[in-house]
Parts: structure tokens; sequence; C-alpha cells
């Protein structure tokens, strides 16, 4: 992939990746980098604190942090779904990691060689 082919590819998987997010959240990111390094995407991202999770957050935290999980592997399952049908790959795994506290999520695809 040359410069110009990897540019475009990074804009696109960023779109890819708020559409989810909005889908999701109701809205995206502040903040959104991506890596393409051999077969392995990375997405490095600060998401935007929802109102309803600050204040499950503060009533019962135990409740946001199952919700969270949840939604975690729904994020997962939706991107690796558009990622499938709008970039036309195999996608061997999506491995995600959230922090509450801070927002940061680190999401790695992989892709099948």
């Amino acid at each position: 992939m040359n410069s110009l082919d990897v540019n475009e590819t990074k804009k696109k998987l960023s779109h890819l990746y708020n559409d989810v997010s909005k889908e999701l959240f109701g809205f995206g990111t502040s903040l959104l980098k991506v890596t393409i390094e051999n077969n392995v995407i990375t997405f490095q991202a600060k998401h935007r604190r929802a109102p309803r999770s600050a204040a499950l957050e503060g009533e019962v935290p135990s409740l946001k942090q199952e919700v969270d999980f949840h939604m975690s592997l729904l994020f997962k399952k939706k991107l690796k779904q558009k990622l499938e049908e709008e970039m036309d790959w195999q996608i061997e795994a999506v491995l995600r990691d959230y922090d509450s506290p801070t927002q940061l999520a680190f999401t790695n695809i992989v892709i099948k060689d």
C-alpha cells in the first residue's frame, strides 16, 4: 500500500469506527487514531461520557461496569460486521480494552492472511 492508499484506508476506518460509536452510544469519539501494521489495525479512541453512564456510575457502579462490558462486546461484534461488509476483509479477531474512568479504548483488528 502506498501512503495515499494508507491515508485513505485510515480515513475510511475512522468513519466506520465512528459510525459504530454513533449507532451504539449516540455520538462519535472525541479523539481517534488509526494505525496499520501488517495485518493488524489499531484504533486508539477517547469516547465521550454518556450522561446516563455517569448517573449509573454514581448510583450503581456494579451495574455500570456490567453495562460497559456488554456494550464493549456489542461494539466488537458491530465493528467486525461493518469491517467485513464495507472493507471486504475476513477478520480473525477483534480485541478491545476499554477503561471507563478515562473513556479510553484500544481496539485491535487482526485480519486473516
